[in-house]
């Protein structure tokens, strides 16, 4: 297809050749009228000439030969390598002893999925998910993330043996984070540990946070952890389904997983902080940011206070 300012379309080059063969306009002055050159005034007579209407259509611009292209074998097994190893081009270039550029530009001919887009150990297509409505089911993860020692930790005094020397160790914080799968609507709850009475208790805080936004909890999805199947846990849910991930498919619960990297990149670790309360005080902060401003590229944009609401037929 011509490009949008192109001075001729089929029409246009169908126009220019019926002047000259038809009508005995000269070249030069068919192509004069039309605002092109004469160079390409003849070429479109020529191939008007020469094949008819379908002369006139665009081509690919593709060469007819590639004499520099990656021959079959050695292409053959670069795909082979990727298939057994699951590397991108940038560790199978040196592998291989070919640049990472040829790599990529075999794996795209051969349309080779991104890994982003399969599952690592089976080599198979990620199975994505989206419940229909928000409340349909949530889903709960455990953090726990090293305290920063009064005065600040590495990030603010260095890594070095001096500037952390007579600094006693502080322990961990346990968070909670419970993620509604349609909207993202999150909970962080900070908990004492990982049993099964404080995953219990975020839990609860978690649900009476969802129905204060009119979200009815219908399922919830945790892994396997001893918390989550403890007597409490189960007498938290209510009634509600109760679903687990399969063993050593974190993928399953990811969008928990996901909510947690964004956790620790843009507040645990978004700045050095003098204290591990100072930390604790920017949570609140940065969760209600999260859900009512910050936007989300999973919703087109949207942060998960606009997609949180009770008619489940907008979301069907």
């Amino acid at each position: 297809m011509a490009h949008r300012t192109a001075r001729l379309n089929e029409y246009g080059r169908l126009l220019l050749a019926t002047r000259v063969i038809a009508e005995g306009w000269t070249v030069p002055t068919a192509a004069r009228a039309q605002g092109v050159s004469r160079a390409t005034g003849y070429k479109w007579v020529r191939r008007y000439r020469d094949e008819g209407l379908p002369g006139l259509a665009d081509r690919s611009s593709r060469p007819h030969a590639s004499p520099t292209r990656t021959p079959p074998a050695e292409a053959d097994r670069i795909l082979e390598a990727r298939l057994g190893l699951r590397w991108g081009p940038d560790r199978l270039g040196p592998l291989l002893g070919v640049p990472p550029s040829t790599v990529a530009a075999v794996l795209r001919r051969a349309g080779a999925p991104r890994l982003a887009d399969i599952d690592r150990p089976t080599g198979l297509p990620v199975r994505r998910y989206e419940a229909c409505h928000p409340g349909a089911l949530v889903h709960q993860d455990h953090k726990k993330l090293g305290r920063i020692p009064d005065g600040g930790g590495h990030r603010v005094l260095g890594r070095s043996t001096l500037a952390r020397s007579g600094k006693p160790p502080v322990g961990y914080d346990h968070f909670e984070v419970v993620v509604d799968d349609r909207s993202r609507r999150a909970v962080v709850v900070a908990v004492p540990d990982e049993t099964g009475p404080s995953a219990a208790a975020a839990l609860e805080l978690a649900l009476r946070a969802f129905a204060g936004d009119g979200l009815e909890v219908e399922r919830v999805l945790t892994d396997n952890g001893l918390a989550y199947r403890s007597n409490a846990y189960r007498a938290a849910l209510g009634g509600r389904r109760h679903s687990r991930t399969r063993p050593y498919r974190p993928q399953t619960n990811g969008k928990a997983e996901r909510f947690i990297g964004t956790l620790v990149r843009e507040w645990a670790y978004a700045c050095p902080y003098a204290s591990n309360d100072e930390r604790l005080a920017a949570l609140p902060g940065f969760v209600d940011f999260y859900n009512r401003v910050r936007p989300h590229t999973a919703l087109g944009g949207l942060s998960p206070a606009d997609v949180v609401n009770n008619v489940h037929a907008d979301h069907i």
